[in-house]
């Protein structure tokens, strides 16, 4: 089974986490009793479930980019501020 980034399982909301362990424990398990046509629909369960938690992650990095453009944009003015006197 294939976990998801740090970053996207602190972005998961507690029953979404909840979930997401609980379907890494039996897709673990399958996975040990070599049942990995059945762990595969586990894991394909646990990609769905995390797309939630990737558009957050997505929207704060864009969130992010807004706001270095939003201070980059502030020095500039205030540099032709100071050239203008």
């Amino acid at each position: 089974m294939r976990h998801c980034s740090v970053q996207v399982r602190g972005l998961l909301t507690r029953e979404e986490l909840d979930r997401y362990n609980s379907l890494m424990e039996v897709g673990s398990y399958l996975e040990g009793n070599e049942r990995y046509d059945l762990a595969y629909t586990i894991q394909k369960e646990v990609d769905i479930l995390i797309l939630p938690a990737i558009e957050r992650l997505k929207q704060k990095s864009r969130d992010r980019d807004r706001e270095t453009a939003e201070f980059l944009e502030s020095i500039r003015r205030l540099q032709e501020e100071e050239d203008e006197d």
